[in-house]
Formats: C-alpha cells, sequence, structure tokens
C-alpha cells in the first residue's frame, strides 16, 4: 500500500462538476489500495477576484490581512471536495493550514514554509480517513494567516508529502506532463516521461509555467518523487504515467538538450559610462535588493579608454518603472550618464543536464539563431542551462528553429 499525495490546481477545480470530477480520481487511488491526502487550489479566477476585492479597499494594503482573505479561496475548495468524498461514502475531512500546523516565516504574500506538523493528519490516515488540506496558506507565530504567492499550492503539495513521507506526490493540472518546450508554439514537442529535478528547477526558474519553482527546490531537496499529469485525463496517476521528476540518471545524458524554456517577461536596463572600478556594481545592486528587485542576466563591456564601461541587466517587465526610479535617484551616487532600456525582449533557454559532457551545445544554439536572422543582445551560461536574450518578436521563430536544431521532437525526450 503506497501513500500518495494528490494536488488538483486551479483548472482542475474549476466549478463545481469539475471538483466532483477529481473526487472521482481520489477515489480511484483509493479502491486501488492507496492511501490518499489531497491538496487543493482555489477554483479558477477566485484568488483573482479576491485580490480584487482587496484592492477596491484601500491603496496601501495590509498584507496580513490581504492574505486573511485571498486564503478563502482554498477554504472554499478543500470543504467543497471533502463533501464531494463522503457522497462516495468516504470519511473526508477538510484542513486549513493553520489547523494542519503548516509553519512559516511572515512575509505575507510570499511566505516561506518553516515546518509542517502533520502528526494528526497522519494519525486521520490511519483511521482511514482522506484529508483534504487548502494548499496556498499556512500561519506564522503571531498566529496569523499566511500565503505562499502565485503556485504555492504546488508547495504546499511537495511539503505535506515530504512531511507524511508519502511514496509519490502528484500535481494534476491542465496539460498532460512536462513537454519539451510550449507546445501551443511548437506543435512537434513532444511530453517528457522523466525529467531530473535539476533540469525541472531550471525550466521552471526560467519561464516554464508548468510546477512552482519552490515546489521543484523542496521535492529535490528531500528526494521526493514528483508527478505532473493532466486532470483531464480518464485515468490516474499509479495507471496513467504523466512526467516524472525525479533522480538524474546516466541515461539522461545522452540527450544534450532535454527542454526549451522561455520567458516574455523580460525586461533590460543598461547603464551608460558608469566607472570602471570596485564598489560600483555596489551601488547598483544594492539599492535594487533593498527595493525587493530581483536581478537575472548581467553584462559588462569592456572597459573604454578613459575607464568607464557600460552595464547592463534584466528584469521581470513589472519591475522596470520601479527599477528605473530607483536608478535614477541613485544617479548622484553611480556616477552613470545615462539610462537606457528595452521592454520587449525575450529570454530563450536551452536547458539538460547532458550539457556537462557535451561540447558545443552553445555554438549550435547561436549558429541557429544566427541563421534566422536573430540578434542576441545578451549570454548567460550554468552548468546546465544556455540562456539568451533576444527581441520578443523572435520568440516563436527561435524556439521553432532550436527545437528542430537539437531533434526535440524526433522521439520522446524521456
Amino acid at each position: 500500500m503506497s501513500l500518495i499525495v494528490m494536488k488538483f490546481g486551479g483548472t482542475s477545480v474549476g466549478d463545481v462538476e469539475r471538483i466532483k470530477k477529481a473526487a472521482e480520481k481520489v477515489v480511484s487511488e483509493i479502491q486501488q489500495g492507496h492511501k490518499v491526502a489531497v491538496v487543493v487550489s482555489a477554483m479558477a479566477g477566485v484568488t483573482d477576484r479576491l485580490e480584487g476585492y482587496c484592492s477596491t479597499m484601500a491603496s496601501q494594503t495590509d498584507y496580513s490581512e490581504h492574505d486573511a482573505v485571498v486564503s478563502a479561496g482554498e477554504q472554499v475548495t478543500a470543504g467543497l471536495m471533502a463533501l464531494a468524498l463522503q457522497r462516495h461514502g468516504y470519511k473526508a475531512r477538510s484542513w486549513q493550514g493553520w489547523q494542519l500546523g503548516l509553519h512559516t516565516d511572515a512575509f505575507y504574500g510570499k511566505a516561506r514554509i518553516k515546518d509542517i506538523q502533520a502528526s494528526a493528519l497522519r494519525q486521520r490516515l490511519e483511521w482511514g480517513e482522506v484529508a483534504v488540506v487548502a494548499g496556498f496558506q499556512g500561519v506564522n507565530e503571531e498566529d496569523r494567516i499566511t500565503t505562499l504567492g502565485r503556485g504555492g499550492s504546488d508547495t504546499s503539495a511537495v511539503a505535506l508529502a515530504v512531511a507524511l513521507k508519502a511514496d509519490r506526490c502528484d500535481i494534476y493540472t491542465d496539460v498532460d506532463g512536462v513537454f519539451t518546450t510550449d507546445p501551443r508554439i511548437v506543435p512537434q514537442a513532444t511530453k517528457m516521461s522523466r525529467v531530473s529535478y535539476e533540469e525541472m528547477l531550471e525550466l521552471a526558474s526560467l519561464g516554464a509555467k508548468v510546477l512552482q519553482e519552490r515546489s521543484v527546490e523542496m521535492a529535490m531537496r528531500f528526494r521526493m518523487p514528483v508527478q505532473v499529469l493532466s486532470t483531464f485525463e480518464d485515468a490516474v496517476g499509479s495507471a496513467l504515467p504523466g512526467t516524472l521528476v525525479t533522480e538524474g540518471t546516466l541515461d539522461m545524458e545522452d540527450k544534450v538538450v532535454t527542454g526549451i524554456a522561455y520567458s516574455r517577461n523580460e525586461a533590460q536596463i543598461t547603464l551608460v559610462r558608469i566607472a570602471d572600478k570596485p564598489g560600483v556594481a555596489a551601488k547598483i545592486f544594492a539599492p535594487l535588493a533593498r527595493a525587493e528587485i530581483n536581478v537575472d542576466m548581467i553584462v559588462q563591456t569592456a572597459s573604454r579608454d578613459d575607464g568607464s564601461t557600460d552595464l547592463s541587466f534584466t528584469i521581470a517587465r513589472e519591475d522596470h518603472d520601479r527599477a528605473f526610479s530607483v536608478l535614477e535617484k541613485e544617479k548622484g551616487s553611480i556616477g552613470y550618464t545615462k539610462l537606457l532600456s528595452l521592454k520587449n525582449v525575450a529570454k530563450i533557454s536551452l536547458v539538460g543536464i547532458g550539457m556537462r559532457s557535451h561540447a558545443g551545445v552553445a555554438a549550435k544554439m547561436f549558429e541557429t539563431l544566427a541563421a534566422k536572422g536573430i540578434n542576441i543582445l545578451v549570454i548567460e551560461t550554468s552548468e546546465i542551462n544556455t540562456s539568451v536574450l533576444i527581441a520578443e518578436e523572435y520568440t516563436e521563430l527561435a524556439l521553432r528553429a532550436l527545437h528542430a536544431a537539437y531533434g526535440l521532437g524526433e522521439e520522446d525526450a524521456g
């Protein structure tokens, strides 16, 4: 008998009928002899509506009260799921974050999990009860409700699986699994049967929307197998494999590139003619850090004869105006000539653990883009990924060309 955590996202529980369908999947796993704990998101669109209610109340948000409001969506879904399971004759109980003992830090809206005291829930599972947990939420040291950020129910599910020592965590979503790239753009994209924790973490951080990045971090840290699969297929995870996120193996290195991620949510800022000397970079990035603006790709040009250089970096597009304002206020301290910016840019990233042991991966990428007339603005590399910044208008062309160049559509990439 296995213990499985089943997580259903917003589209999977988008209305009462979909909640009933999801409950049938839970029943199917139970009938196969498994113990099951369920984690649910809010119904599709509910969190956005609750966010809107908060915005109409005050220009300066009290984030503690904000979290109290937006966490309500998961509470509703959890209760409805428990009722749906009871209709099938099973004992089921909904659990909120505070009832579960999912403790977080005090960063409202982006709280991080500190620990889960799941002994009471574990006992209920032993008694044959199905636990239905409201994802996305926890409680801090002041006994205030906190939320884990967008996609936080993924993290809730993996954390619960770790706390319960589950055999597997199944994430039900609106796609069949993890694909070599976005199949809406590249019809030849193939579903991967397996992907390593490292590769999935890179894909998630570089723009793939299948799993929240923090959930993959936790799965990798505790070596918890996670399966991504479609909620709209009739079969369940024990009978219908999706994509298994698990340990990397030697045979995975046979495929040089596993997948291609992209992000259109990018903007580039360039500081022209800053002094090429120690301490200047700190004067640029420290104020941005204080403003909680995350910086991604960074490139500095060669020094000029007068000892000046240019420095460019990328940020999330929604942070552009705020970052620009911060740097304008720091002009006297930094000492640049002018600020330049580009908003219509995109990041394309090759990911694969096979890149560690194969030469020429980046060169092939650059040649492929050049053949399509696509100019590269910034290049960034790590051990298992190569990313480039290009004009946003070339995103789809670049994805299709690179997907074909690395043969990702020819066979299953798992």
